[in-house]
């Protein structure tokens, strides 16, 4: 027997049909969340994305996926102890972090260090811009589909983390830097070892960046992609490669030296349209010039002590003092327990990181523990442009420019 259905007439049908969609939100363009587990955001960024097809329409980052505390960490800590917690910043150049902070608080504490410990922050700054650069250089041939990239670029970074390693004692979190000069003077046969890997470098380099620099599909992925004008660069804060790349020819070491870099000789290369490629080239340029300093730093490597001799309430003695007399084993107590004595007052110090911009502002109320510390991260900074910079462009394309901006989301959550 047949089953007969009533159905409803046209009337009854738009009675109880679905409410109409308000034109506001009558839209093609889809919602898409980018992060903050993908392996093109470099870590634990997400960004939302909205999307006209495949042309990303707003691009919204949301941050703090890896946020530590370190700011108000600082201000329950000694100014030594805290030397650990700038590794965990851009951990890819942890040697240039620590000087940055040690910096900041000696200029605070009106301490000079002698020209021996000068050099020696500046050498392992620069092979840490090398490290970084490198690591950086290999993520984003990754990213837009160039493996063999990665591999020398690892290969290259290597041969750095053993040198690391004999200094420091450590690859990767060095924690080498101590207010008042660093750990422990370069081991025998160490500069020489250094010499060498320039020498190695160099040839490398070029052969790393011959994959790259006339790859027809690299190209096509960078040139004219996440273009970054010169004006935006500078309204957004933006510092380092990124700022170099769109054609703005700042760099501390040179336009506000320190650590005795104005002893040296350098270029500072500078893009011209501000795209991925430029910052690629920039990078790739950096890593020639880290090498001519370092060459230079090896040439006229000072003699003398590796930490300020007569800064009895900030320095610890040396290890056989210590051993053997009461005075300076007291020294050494108090400086662990208490921290060093820094007078009060206020300080800003920026370093040029790999990055870009790391600046250190410190306030103190006297004694060895900061009132208070706020750290200008880099990466946070760079990142800020990103809604601008990915209006307009492919989703595709986001992943060049994400790796064209060579972020750190440890120093940007901090």
């Amino acid at each position: 027997m047949a089953t007969e259905y009533n159905f409803p007439d046209s009337a009854a049908r738009a009675a109880t049909a679905a409410p109409e969609v308000p034109a506001e939100f009558q839209t093609e363009k889809m919602s898409l969340a980018m992060g903050p587990s993908h392996p093109s955001t470099h870590g634990v960024l997400r960004l939302q994305l909205e999307l006209d097809g495949e042309t990303v329409t707003s691009a919204d980052p949301v941050l703090g996926y890896l946020h530590r505390g370190d700011e108000k960490i600082a201000e329950n800590m000694t100014y030594n102890q805290f030397v650990p917690y700038t590794d965990r910043l851009d951990y890819l150049a942890p040697l240039a972090n620590n000087m940055a902070y040690a910096i900041a608080v000696e200029r605070l504490a009106k301490l000079e260090v002698p020209a021996r410990c000068q050099a020696i922050r500046v050498l392992t700054a620069e092979m840490a811009r090398i490290s970084a650069h490198l690591m950086g250089l290999g993520a984003f041939g990754l990213d837009v589909g160039a493996w063999t990239v990665l591999l020398y670029s690892l290969e290259e970074r290597e041969k750095l983390y053993k040198l690391f390693e004999e200094l420091t004692g450590a690859r990767f979190t060095t924690s080498y830097t101590r207010i008042g000069g660093v750990t422990r003077d370069v081991p025998e046969g160490w500069l020489g070892r250094v010499g060498a890997f320039c020498d190695q470098f160099l040839p490398m380099l070029e052969e790393i960046l011959k994959l790259l620099t006339r790859n027809k599909i690299f190209m096509d992925r960078t040139i004219g992609v996440g273009v970054i004008s010169r004006a935006d660069a500078l309204a957004y804060g933006l510092t380092g490669p990124n700022l170099r790349g769109s054609g703005v020819a700042l760099d501390l070491r040179k336009d506000k030296p320190y650590s005795g870099y104005e002893q040296y000789e350098f270029d500072v290369p500078v893009g011209t349209t501000g795209d991925c490629y430029d910052r690629y080239l920039v990078r790739g340029e950096e890593m020639r010039q880290s090498v001519r300093i370092i060459r230079q730093v090896l040439a006229r490597f000072p003699d003398g002590p590796w930490c300020a001799p007569d800064a009895r309430r900030i320095v610890a003695p040396p290890k056989n003092k210590i051993l053997t007399s009461m005075e300076e084993l007291i020294q050494n107590f108090m400086l662990v327990t208490e921290g060093p004595q820094i007078p009060p007052g206020e300080v800003y110090f920026e370093a040029e990181n790999p990055k870009g911009v790391l600046g250190f502002f410190i306030v103190s109320r006297g004694g060895g523990v900061p009132y208070r510390l706020k750290i200008r991260s880099p990466s946070f900074c760079n990142l800020s442009i990103l809604p601008k910079a990915c209006q307009g462009i492919l989703i595709s394309d986001v992943v060049a420019l994400l790796g064209s901006m060579d972020f750190v989301m440890g120093e940007c959550d901090r």
